[in-house]
């Protein structure tokens, strides 16, 4: 949807400092945006569109917008411009265990509530990896047409002694891009009964 795009631009310029936030406050009352998915960054959001598709979900027909920050430092941000501080939605979204005091301390201070917050262990990649298997992962590496590519990754020393399931998650951070092309492709590839459960809990929430 146009329109929820337009909102997600306003207010990433606005977290960025670009302006007061009346074109996101005003697009917020007239979608209208009930609930923000506050997420680190654009594979994690790759991966929520791709489930709610294979869910038949339109977020954004619902009043949900999916908000990748940008990393999780912006997490204070955020919080404080679209939580009861701000705009008011209701806030949900997912984080990585490391990170979990900068979104407790976050949320506390804008009095958000935190039962809408997911933890990944260590992040989103590796939850996945972890539900389809490194076999199955490797599958769709080979149908994606990059098994060359990671035969020769593999083949770096520093890799030879990193599990299977690092090296796969270290690999898909090597190339500009293909970190959000494979949350999109891993996340279609699961089964129903194995999407993490951060993942299933963020859905659960929304």
């Amino acid at each position: 949807m146009a329109d929820m795009e337009a909102f997600r631009d306003a207010v990433t310029d606005w977290a960025a400092g670009g302006g007061p936030g009346d074109l996101a406050e005003e697009l917020a009352a007239r979608l209208p945006v009930r609930v923000a998915v506050l997420l680190e960054g654009p594979s994690d959001a790759a991966a929520v569109d791709a489930l709610a598709a294979r869910r038949g979900r339109d977020l954004a027909a619902e009043g949900i917008c999916v908000l990748p920050m940008g990393g999780a430092m912006s997490i204070g941000r955020y919080t404080q411009l679209l939580g009861p501080p701000g705009l008011g939605l209701r806030l949900v979204g997912l984080c990585d265990e490391r990170e979990l005091p900068f979104y407790t301390r976050g949320l506390e201070r804008a009095g958000a509530a935190q039962d809408g917050f997911f933890v990944c262990a260590a992040d989103l990649e590796d939850e996945l990896i972890r539900a389809l298997g490194v076999t199955r992962v490797e599958e769709l590496v080979r149908e994606e047409g990059d098994l060359r590519a990671l035969q020769t990754f593999l083949r770096q020393p520093a890799q030879r002694d990193r599990a299977a399931q690092q090296r796969l998650r270290r690999f898909f951070g090597t190339k500009k891009g293909r970190k959000i092309r494979y949350g999109h492709v891993l996340t279609a590839a699961l089964s129903p009964d194995r999407v993490p459960a951060p993942l299933e809990g963020l859905f659960a929430a929304l």
